[in-house]
């Protein structure tokens, strides 16, 4: 089966992009893979980490790259106001099959991870995760709707409608509505090849309202999946999504806002992006159930949640969004319009449901990819 990338896996495929383009330094891809959690220093591991001290943290994450210096931005700060504590970062990939096994087999190594809020409700209803501890992770560092029983995410992301506005004049699509105009907006519209956020996008497309979408009627959505599909063309990678928009074979797509800005900075704003109708959704750290650091991991994320400045760097770097209320007026203004959470792109978004794709995911997903096959 062909792997479907997540966002945070393109977080990483994009750094390493970015370097490659000169259009970051070393020193700022360090900061980065850091920010994201990515990158470790004394004590980091490509691989599994090692038994732990009972003053260390664990984090695994995507990334591939290690041995570098502590995360400047979550890692250090944590470590510097925890003298003796280390962060040790893990880049082994943290799948939900990798976590059920650890935990199922009660040989835990890693405390906190990378994962999705889809994984998160999924685990933390087998008993594989602990509750987040909301007196030790200040809700109030956190945007409403971001904040979940066994996740809570220190950054943001849209699933966002992106076309070329070199075929539209001065009337381009707006809505989803507009997205499935065939006639209208002619061209092959770019899905992704996965059922998350795709049934947002195609019921909103059908005229269901924004406050009206959860919960998902996947048979009105699948019956406009087939309306659609042969019109189609589908990504698994972010970077597949901006090829597919960059060679003209999609004129309409859905992609991640961390790509959009890619494209519309590439292109001088030809290939742009709207906030209207997407769907943005946070990162979600969770803690697995009998982990070694204990209460230690709960202070990490406590940390990376209220460390503004952090949120505020990754945002320069990806467009990731900060979720801590108080990074807003931070944000410097010619980065407001890449902002997922910016006050004025979040309200017109609709809010990820966690919990519904959570007990959902699995059976929806394979609908979906069955639809498109047939």
């Amino acid at each position: 089966m062909t792997h479907v990338q997540s966002f945070q896996e393109d977080c990483i495929a994009l750094a390493h992009e970015k370097l490659a383009r000169g259009q970051m330094t070393r020193r700022q891809f360090n900061a980065a893979l850091a920010a994201l959690g990515a990158l470790g220093g004394a004590g980091a591991m490509s691989g599994h980490a090692n038994a732990q001290t009972a003053k260390e943290v664990v984090f695994v994450n995507w990334g591939g790259v290690a041995n570098e210096a502590f995360g400047k931005y979550y890692g250090k700060p944590f470590e510097e106001k925890n003298p003796g504590v280390k962060v040790v970062m893990d880049s082994s990939g943290p799948t939900t099959g990798k976590i059920r096994a650890m935990v199922e087999s009660k040989k835990v190594t890693w405390d906190t991870c990378d994962g999705s809020v889809t994984s998160g409700i999924l685990l933390g209803g087998l008993g594989m995760l602990e509750p987040i501890d909301y007196n030790i992770v200040k809700k109030s560092d956190i945007l409403p709707g971001f904040a979940y029983p066994y996740t809570v995410g220190p950054y943001s992301f849209s699933n966002v409608m992106i076309y070329d506005s070199s075929k539209f004049g001065n009337d381009p699509p707006k809505t989803w509505v507009d997205f499935f105009d065939l006639k209208k907006y002619p061209g092959k519209r770019m899905l992704r090849r996965d059922a998350n956020c795709m049934f947002e996008t195609l019921l909103m497309g059908d005229g269901v309202a924004m406050d009206k979408v959860y919960p998902i009627d996947v048979k009105r959505g699948l019956e406009v999946l087939k309306k659609i599909r042969k019109e189609a063309v589908y990504w698994n990678s972010g970077s597949e999504s901006e090829q597919l928009m960059r060679t003209g074979e999609a004129t309409i797509g859905v992609l991640w806002n961390t790509r959009a800005k890619v494209l519309h900075e590439e292109t001088k704003g030809r290939i742009t992006w709207t906030w209207n109708q997407g769907i943005l959704q946070p990162a979600a750290f969770p803690i697995l159930k009998g982990n070694p650091a204990g209460a230690l991991a709960q202070q990490f994320i406590a940390s990376c949640c209220a460390n503004v400045e952090a949120q505020v760097g990754l945002l320069g770097f990806f467009a990731n969004g900060p979720t801590n209320p108080r990074a807003a007026e931070k944000v410097p203004d010619d980065l407001k319009k890449f902002n997922p959470t910016d006050p004025a792109n979040a309200k017109v978004q609709l809010i990820f449901d966690g919990e519904w794709w959570g007990k959902n995911y699995t059976e929806v997903n394979q609908q979906y990819l069955d639809t498109i096959a047939s």
